[in-house]
């Protein structure tokens, strides 16, 4: 899963050796990843009204529903 979201914010990004992603546990089972980039790429990454950021949230979440996943996607 962290090797798509690594794929998806690089084409997105100016800075791609700047992408960092973090993953940790949440109480209810699901994943939670946060997405780290450049501040430089913090808008390309979001969007306008967030709606890249929804699209990203909404690709994952369907990779993860495949491999029987919960995730979630935070962009710090």
């Amino acid at each position: 899963m962290q090797e798509l979201l690594k794929a998806i914010a690089s084409g997105l990004v100016e800075k791609p050796e700047e992408i960092e992603i973090t993953s940790e546990e949440a109480e209810n089972g699901a994943t939670i990843y946060h997405l780290h980039v450049a501040e430089d790429d913090m808008g390309r990454v979001i969007g306008k009204q967030g709606r890249i950021a929804k699209a990203i949230r909404v690709v994952m979440r369907a990779a993860a529903t495949r491999n029987d996943q919960k995730i979630m996607v935070e962009i710090d």
